[in-house]
């Protein structure tokens, strides 16, 4: 804003000066005429020997002052007049340029030079606009794509539900077993359609609401022993453990619940994303007015064209829709912001079958 107004400011300076000169100019033009005027009326007599040209000079001169006022006025209204014009083409210009700019093929503004500045300004905001548009875009196509996703998934396990209870329900002879059994995959499948529906949740929350934090002194090693015990039984099932690192303690001011979900997201992205019977490693440390953490595992390495998307809204790595792990694609962008609005970073690398995530946030 500050800028603009320099340049504004600039702008109108000049435009006053020049006119100022250009007023000076006439007055001095006036000024050279009259005193050329009486040189040379003054050195030739020929106008005395016409009556008419007689009468002409001697009524000049009675009205020499009224004369030189008429013709000061009238240079001023000519400079005037023209000057007048200036700022109304520049005006004429932008309000065509305004028109174009949400344009999305529209040509690059072009402006006279003295807009030079204002011309840099409004290509910016022209190409920023494109960038923003394409990005809305996509965005809206990802969530298309992911509602069409969604909506695929919370038919296959409604189905499956829906046919194994009406399988009791008609067949009363079934063996304890095979009910236990058909009964265990209703209520895996009811569990599945619960995650895809807070996942809808999700979305809305996403695209709806700003988070806003809470922030309180908290423990982040005891904070992640807690996360981390609550995460053994998805860990043993696949053969996995978790190792902490962590100092004794290790305060930071922020809000507990929405970092706890960061956390969550992490670990449970090692656990689906981790090789079998490995270790989820996670890391600690306080240094320079900071806190360091690092989630990491072994796995499958992720190219650099989507650990540069991994972050974006309705980004899945996993692209499968029939696997439990086939998520919304909103947990490492909801992961980030909470991080960012906490005034800190958080990062991914990945490289010779090892991922991990990196979260750096202030004391």
């Amino acid at each position: 804003m500050s800028k603009q107004k320099h340049y504004s400011g600039a702008l109108s300076r000049r435009l006053l000066l020049r006119y100022a000169a250009s007023l000076a100019a006439v007055a001095g033009t006036v000024l050279l005429l009259a005193a050329f005027a009486v040189l040379f009326l003054g050195n030739f007599g020929f106008w005395r020997r016409t009556a008419v040209l007689r009468q002409l000079v001697y009524w000049c001169r009675d009205y020499f002052l009224l004369l030189f006022i008429l013709c000061t006025l009238g240079g001023w209204l000519a400079v005037t007049a023209r000057f007048f014009q200036i700022p109304l083409r520049y005006l004429d210009a932008l309000a065509e340029a305004a028109e174009r700019l949400p344009l999305p093929e529209a040509e690059p503004v072009e402006l006279p030079e003295a807009l030079n500045s204002v011309q840099v300004h409004l290509n910016r905001a022209q190409e920023q606009a494109r960038r923003d548009a394409r990005a809305a875009r996509d965005a809206e196509q990802r969530k298309n794509d992911l509602i069409v996703y969604l909506a695929h998934d919370l038919k296959t396990p409604l189905t499956s539900v829906i046919g194994y209870l009406t399988l009791l329900r008609d067949e009363p002879q079934l063996s304890q077993e095979l009910r236990g059994r058909y009964t265990g995959i209703a209520l895996e499948k009811a569990e599945r359609l619960e995650d895809l529906i807070n996942e809808f949740f999700d979305i809305t929350r996403f695209n709806l609401s700003h988070l806003e934090l809470e922030k309180q002194p908290v423990d982040l090693t005891r904070m992640l022993e807690q996360t981390a015990s609550e995460f053994q039984p998805i860990l043993s099932e696949r053969g996995m453990r978790c190792q902490l690192t962590l100092p004794p303690k290790l305060p930071c001011a922020c809000d507990p619940d929405k970092l706890a979900r960061v956390f969550d997201n992490l670990l449970r992205n090692a656990c689906y994303y981790g090789f079998p019977d490995t270790a989820v490693r996670v890391s600690g440390q306080r240094e320079e007015g900071r806190v360091t953490l690092v989630f990491a595992n072994q796995g499958r390495t992720i190219p650099q064209e989507k650990l540069e998307r991994i972050f974006d809204q309705f980004f899945r790595l996993d692209s499968s829709r029939a696997t439990r792990t086939g998520g919304a694609g909103l947990g490492l962008a909801i992961a980030r912001e909470i991080v960012e609005l906490h005034g800190g970073t958080i990062s991914a690398r990945s490289g010779e079958g090892e991922i991990a995530f990196t979260v750096c946030l202030p004391l």
